[in-house]
């Protein structure tokens, strides 16, 4: 079990394996240097890349998250403009300060290395750090896996299944599965965000959840709006230019009430809904801070889906509105847990199934919570997104996180929409297929499906579309 903070979390884009998940291994790894050896013994730092993240690594900005790491920088805390400044004084000085305070030479060309052709066997999102001493000595080499989402692994937690949460306290209700959660619900008489609740009591106190909470949502409001007026063209090279800031004048501006008070376009919520995700993912195409929800590249399905509910749907109340929005946040963690546990969050493993689809599934959830639906209900609406998002291929091209990573959020939350309607409004929660199934169907098509399809930008989309 995990905690919901750490499903959802602040961090940069624009991706969450690529580099979230390299900057935290870049930093874990100097801070255990710096534990276990005297600065002073460091001459050499040398970080090699492997599989997914040597493939489309420069495209998702991965060589700027082990800089910005090994410089001592947290992708909750950054400045996105940071990892710009840091890589270009490393290249220009050909040197480093680790942890920034340690300075040392370091050379881009040899000492970051992108090894293409070479997959780890333990997972495709490898890398590998190694500190030498003056004589060239190895003084520590450690070998991390980015597992989606953020997570990042060691070897030996790899070996023993990811289990990087061991010694941490016992849950009131823990749950393996979404059969489970059910049970749990229905014996004690309580819905899935307070099964969330109770188990988050363990780790914090009330007032740390509700106020990281409001943090979570106060991010994605903010990237919404932040992504609704910065207009220009993406970096990349992809030239492609940012669509939300048109679109939100355009709806801005257009009344949808005619003078005998009807609806001119009943579907003109649908389209707010695409303007929210584009602009949370446009954000994190261009580096902005974005919260991994339950990915980066996923990051706009769950804050367009919640917008569309505290815009469209919610209490006008303040302390009403709060709650919902707390009680969705806390269902749809619920979901991405029983992702996270039975299957993967990493595209690298499963395709962007187990990203745009895992975050559709848990927006449908959370909405369905909201909605009034009951936990069968919830978990109806969380097995209908990801059902019909089986097989979905990860294939960006140019290896960045635009085409058709962007248009493919919009997708995914007006999906979560419609499985949380038909769950609820039109459900009694009984159904053919459960979520565990669908989770399970999820993997195995993850491990079936070849891996030009994984994130690597050898197949699909990324190799019929001419970057040029």
């Amino acid at each position: 079990m995990i905690s919901l903070f750490e499903l959802l979390k602040i961090g940069i884009g624009p991706s969450s394996s690529h580099t979230v998940g390299p900057m935290i291994a870049a930093l874990r790894f100097v801070k255990e240097l710096q534990e276990k050896h005297r600065p002073t013994t460091v001459a050499e730092l040398r970080v090699d890349l492997f599989g997914s993240l040597a493939l489309t690594g420069i495209g998702h900005r991965t060589d700027r998250a082990v800089i910005a790491g090994l410089c001592g920088e947290h992708p909750r805390t950054v400045a996105p403009e940071a990892l710009d400044k840091l890589f270009e004084e490393v290249e220009r000085s050909k040197s480093l300060s680790w942890l920034g305070q340690y300075p040392l030479p370091f050379h881009l060309a040899s000492d970051l290395v992108f090894h293409r052709d070479e997959f780890l066997p333990e997972h495709p999102n490898g890398l590998r750090c190694t500190a030498c001493d003056g004589d060239g000595k190895t003084l520590v080499t450690s070998t991390y896996f980015s597992v989606g989402g953020g997570f990042v692994v060691d070897e030996h937690q790899l070996a023993a299944k990811g289990d990087h949460n061991s010694g941490a306290p016992q849950l009131p209700y823990p749950f393996a599965s979404a059969d489970e959660l059910l049970g749990i619900c229905e014996a004690r008489g309580l819905s899935i965000a307070d099964v969330v609740y109770a188990n988050e009591l363990t780790y914090q106190p009330a007032e740390a959840i509700a106020g990281q909470l409001d943090e979570i949502w106060g991010v994605m409001r903010s990237c919404i709006d932040a992504g609704c007026v910065h207009a220009g063209i993406l970096p990349g090279g992809l030239n492609i230019p940012r669509r939300a800031p048109g679109i939100f004048q355009r709806l801005k501006t257009t009344p949808n009430i005619d003078a005998q008070g009807c609806l001119v376009d009943p579907m003109q919520r649908m389209d707010w809904v695409t303007l929210y995700a584009l602009a949370v993912n446009e954000e994190n195409a261009a580096g902005g801070r974005v919260v991994t929800a339950p990915t980066n590249g996923a990051a706009g399905v769950i804050p367009a889906v919640l917008a569309y509910y505290v815009d469209f749907m919610a209490a006008k109340t303040a302390a009403a509105q709060r709650q919902s929005i707390h009680t969705f946040l806390m269902t749809a963690s619920a979901i991405g847990m029983l992702y996270k546990r039975n299957a993967s969050l990493s595209a690298a493993e499963m395709g962007c199934q187990g990203e745009v689809g895992v975050a559709c599934s848990m927006a449908a959830g959370g909405l369905a919570s909201v909605m009034g639906g009951t936990p069968a209900q919830i978990e109806n609406a969380a097995e209908i997104g990801m059902e019909h998002n089986l097989g979905l291929t990860c294939d960006p091209v140019a290896g960045l996180v635009q085409v058709p990573c962007i248009e493919r959020n919009a997708m995914g939350a007006i999906k979560a929409i419609n499985a949380a309607r038909l769950a609820v409004l039109f459900g009694d929660g009984k159904h053919r297929v459960s979520l565990d199934k669908v989770i399970e169907t999820m993997r195995q098509t993850g491990i079936d499906m070849q891996s030009k399809y994984k994130e690597t930008s050898l197949g699909g989309l990324a190799l019929n579309v001419v970057n040029c």
